[in-house]
């Protein structure tokens, strides 16, 4: 598996890094740390201003500013890929930083690795629209981190029936160990959660058992301990409070789902997960 993680030195970038050295990938990936130059950002729009004397000065100094943090970014990406124990490189681009990534991505990458937040307040404010850009338009997997990383040993996989429910189950099947301490120790465990309208139709919760049923059997077959979540209301609402409540490390979803309408719908319920949920996810395509 090749995996790109993007770093711009904030907590989170290297959450991104070091959360790869702890999800129990059945083969060692091959991972690349991105760190972005974004030097055009300095005269985004919102910022034009009429050129006086002694500006330039300044937009160079912060020009300097910024490749210096690139050269100890990428230092420090370099140093968490070897302590970890991760097989990678570290390169540094520059670009746009949302269109950057996307260039990266499309290098038959399988997983992009990003955290959910930046360094201060407009950073925050821009890391988190360039992860919300990544969830909708990245051409593989995307994982946002947003907590220090920890064993991942408890997951939550949300499921609708969808084909993008099953891409989901794949990814976890062919990518994750369910018994990464081995055989001795107790495996990974999958909560596969499904959400129901308030609808009194006994049908449609027989329907909704049936899947879940089948998505556990999958799941199961392959080593992992298996839960299983039926709930009633808002998709969104009932995924961010039953991870909540099972302390979950993880919550797998697929990135759209049944028909135009379902895809509209499950795509805003898959960035209302990311922005919203405690811990990091991971939106499979």
């Amino acid at each position: 598996m090749k995996i790109l993680a993007t770093t711009d030195g904030s907590k989170y970038g290297r959450w991104a890094v070091e959360w790869l050295a702890q999800i129990p990938f059945t083969v060692e990936p091959t991972v690349r740390v991105l760190h972005v130059v974004d030097v055009a950002g300095l005269r985004a729009p919102f910022m034009i201003q009429p050129m006086i004397v002694g500006t330039e000065r300044f937009l160079q100094a912060e020009i300097k500013r910024m490749e210096a943090n690139a050269k100890a970014a990428k230092k420090e990406a370099e140093t968490l890929l070897k302590e970890a124990g991760v097989n990678g490189t570290v390169v540094v681009d520059r670009g746009g930083v949302a269109a950057t990534i996307m260039k990266h991505a499309k290098r038959g990458v399988n997983l992009v690795s990003i955290g959910s937040r930046g360094l201060d307040v407009l950073d925050r404010f821009m890391l988190g629209s360039i992860s919300n850009h990544a969830i909708h338009h990245a051409p593989c997997s995307v994982l946002v981190v947003k907590e220090a990383p920890r064993p991942v040993r408890r997951i939550l996989l949300a499921v609708d029936g969808s084909s993008a429910s099953d891409k989901a189950v794949r990814f976890l099947l062919r990518n994750i160990n369910p018994t990464p301490d081995g055989p001795e120790h107790d495996p990974v465990t999958v909560t596969v959660a499904h959400v129901m309208p308030f609808l009194k139709y006994p049908e449609l919760r027989q329907a909704g058992k049936m899947l879940v049923q089948r998505y556990e059997d999958k799941v199961a077959k392959v080593g992992f301990q298996v839960r299983e979540a039926m709930r009633l209301g808002k998709p969104a609402d009932e995924i961010l409070t039953e991870a909540k409540q099972e302390k979950v490390d993880l919550i797998v979803t697929g990135a759209k789902g049944l028909g135009a309408i379902g895809r509209t719908l499950l795509g805003s319920i898959s960035t209302r997960v990311v922005q919203h949920a405690e811990c990091s996810v991971l939106v499979v395509r």
